[in-house]
């Protein structure tokens, strides 16, 4: 080999060398975007769980106030018949006290804002948390999107670092920008993928 090959070789070796160095720094970058959308992910499925079981929460204790609703306003109408056939004073004046008392737990039942526990506002906080859950849901979607995309990012960039295959990490730079795009629709258009779906 004469000393024009050698050189030809060693700068052909160094410019490898520093195309590998180059694709072991997008993987690094990858592998930390893909830290990220883990940790983002992680965050929006424990999200998504607690508002679950929050709203279900909410729903049960909405059943439980309009049943209990229900049997106050129906001892109030039977105590109002009861009231028609009384002939007694007193009964009649204990029979109203009651029948009012009732009234007024039945719509306290109904609407208790200074306490949120009236079930209209049962009902709305728990379509509140329904509403954060599915947030919660579709970023995760998101996330687990981006995270596949890093995934395969890194094997591509491992892959041209093997194969000297130039396109390689081409791809890889691609799916990088694809998952970062994921991130941020799920950080700031969480319902993008229902959007699309719908259409």
């Amino acid at each position: 080999m004469g000393a024009h090959e050698s050189m030809e070789h060693a700068e052909h070796a160094e410019h490898a060398s520093g195309s590998n160095k180059n694709i072991a720094l997008l993987i690094a970058v990858i592998a930390l975007f893909l830290a990220l959308s883990e940790m983002l992910g992680k965050s929006a499925q424990t999200e998504s769980i607690s508002k679950n079981v929050e709203a279900s929460n909410l729903w049960a204790f909405f059943q439980a106030k309009s049943i209990r609703r229900t049997q106050i306003q129906t001892a109030a109408e039977q105590g109002k018949l009861t009231l028609g056939a009384a002939t007694d004073d007193a009964v009649k004046a204990a029979l109203t006290k009651q029948i009012d008392t009732w009234e007024k737990t039945a719509a306290r039942y109904r609407s208790e804002p200074e306490t949120g526990e009236g079930t209209e506002q049962l009902a709305k906080r728990a379509k509140e948390a329904e509403a954060a859950r599915d947030v919660a849901t579709d970023k995760y979607h998101h996330y687990e999107y981006a995270s596949a995309m890093f995934q395969i990012a890194i094997v591509l960039a491992s892959a041209s670092i093997i194969t000297g295959m130039a396109w390689l990490a081409a791809a890889s730079g691609l799916l990088m920008l694809g998952g970062l795009a994921m991130t941020g629709f799920g950080l700031f258009w969480p319902h993008l993928l229902h959007v699309l779906h719908l259409h």
